[in-house]
């Protein structure tokens, strides 16, 4: 009975979601436009979230290269510990934990942040008040991520490379120029392409599930911490999801 039970909540759920999706093309799409709330979304969602992005890429490329240097230090191609590891980052790492701590950052900001105004009634008083609330507070918000993500994705795979030269130079005396004429000469447009696209993909993951989750937040406060809780643990697995489907999807096609 239980699986029953937790098979149509997620039936439910997944209807539910499509749904809000399907609102989101519809409205977002058509005149008038909120620019200036989408581009005061670009501002808190994209650059507040650089600092935190830019450290967990720094660090991650650092340690990554720290923990295979011994390993091709002992089959003897150390040399090729840049292109090896720039590789790694532009292709995979770099994208899925930056849109991980994107949507632990900006995901559940987005359900608490709804949550609250939905709790409190605020968005039922945008409606009172003859404003679209949909069009303000969710469209612009899935925009700013689904553009904003990207960005961040190329800054934290710069970022994430420059970490990577400092943690091969711990060792070794390797220039500037050599780290990164190694990297770009065994990367390919074939590499880069598909990470960028599924980074669209991500953002708009994070955006819509943690605007699906504020905007249907239950009442009191314990549904707002609910709705930022599920924001990020459901983003987090589809961006696992988009993920796998992205692999399958560039191996067909040869990438």
């Amino acid at each position: 009975m239980s699986i029953q039970s937790d098979l149509k909540s997620f039936l439910t759920v997944s209807g539910e979601l499509a749904g809000f999706s399907a609102r989101f093309f519809k409205q977002g799409f058509h005149p008038p436009f909120e620019f200036s709330e989408f581009l005061k979304q670009c501002y808190v969602i994209g650059y507040k979230s650089l600092p935190l992005i830019g450290l967990t890429a720094f660090i991650m490329g650092l340690v990554l290269t720290m923990q295979l240097r011994p390993s091709m230090a002992d089959y003897g191609v150390e040399s090729q510990l840049p292109a090896i590891i720039g590789i790694a980052i532009i292709r995979e790492v770099g994208p899925v934990i930056t849109a991980l701590i994107f949507a632990g950052k900006i995901g559940s900001s987005i359900g608490a942040e709804l949550g609250s105004m939905k709790v409190t009634e605020q968005i039922d008083a945008m409606e009172v008040s003859g404003t679209n609330p949909f069009r303000y507070l969710v469209v612009t918000r899935v925009l700013a991520c689904t553009f904003m993500l990207p960005v961040l994705v190329m800054l934290g795979d710069a970022v994430s490379l420059y970490g990577s030269y400092l943690g091969v130079n711990i060792h070794t005396n390797t220039s500037f120029n050599l780290f990164w004429t190694q990297v770009f000469d065994n990367l390919s447009f074939s590499d880069v392409l598909p990470a960028f696209v599924k980074s669209f993909f991500f953002g708009f993951a994070v955006g819509i599930i943690g605007s699906y989750k504020g905007y249907n937040s239950s009442k009191g406060t314990e549904g707002v911490g609910h709705s930022a809780n599920s924001a990020v643990v459901v983003s987090s697995i589809l961006i696992f999801m988009i993920d796998l489907l992205a692999v399958q999807v560039t191996n067909i096609f040869g990438y």
